[in-house]
């Protein structure tokens, strides 16, 4: 079996052309593709900055960079919860908002030309494939950690 012939392989590939196209889009808006995912994130009652990072798969000090490199661009603020003053929420700007807009049609531009291309039907099996995949991996990192 050669390397083209694996799984990882073609997931791999496919999501650097994937993450190189959304962030050559992101480019032209000063964003990057990581900027873009965080703003769809970010829920209008404001979201806590610890929720942000499982949702992306981030590493918090990942985040926390990010993080502040939106609020310098002016996409975020911060602001601790009325509640619990030790959690801080992260919240959307106009402009923030405004580059959501762009991120959200960004990817729906993509997925209506996918659907084009390839059938609910296939589009339903490759969900189910990649569920498994992702189990598959789950479970495999869970006897990891038993060892």
């Amino acid at each position: 079996m050669t390397t083209k012939e694996t799984v990882d392989y073609h997931i791999k590939a496919a999501w650097h052309s994937l993450s190189k196209m959304y962030n050559q889009e992101a480019s032209k808006y000063d964003m990057t593709q990581s900027i873009g995912y965080v703003l769809l994130k970010i829920e209008k009652e404001g979201t806590p900055a610890t929720k942000i990072a499982p949702l992306l798969g981030m590493e918090p000090t990942s985040l926390s960079r990010l993080l502040n490199s939106m609020e310098q661009k002016g996409m975020i603020y911060r602001q601790p919860d009325e509640n619990d003053k030790r959690v801080v929420r992260i919240f959307l700007t106009e402009y923030g908002l405004q580059n959501r807009k762009i991120s959200k049609q960004t990817i729906i531009k993509f997925n209506e030309k996918l659907l084009n291309k390839v059938s609910e039907n296939d589009l339903k099996t490759f969900y189910r494939v990649i569920a498994a995949i992702n189990d598959l991996a789950t479970e495999q990192k869970s006897e990891n950690v038993k060892m």
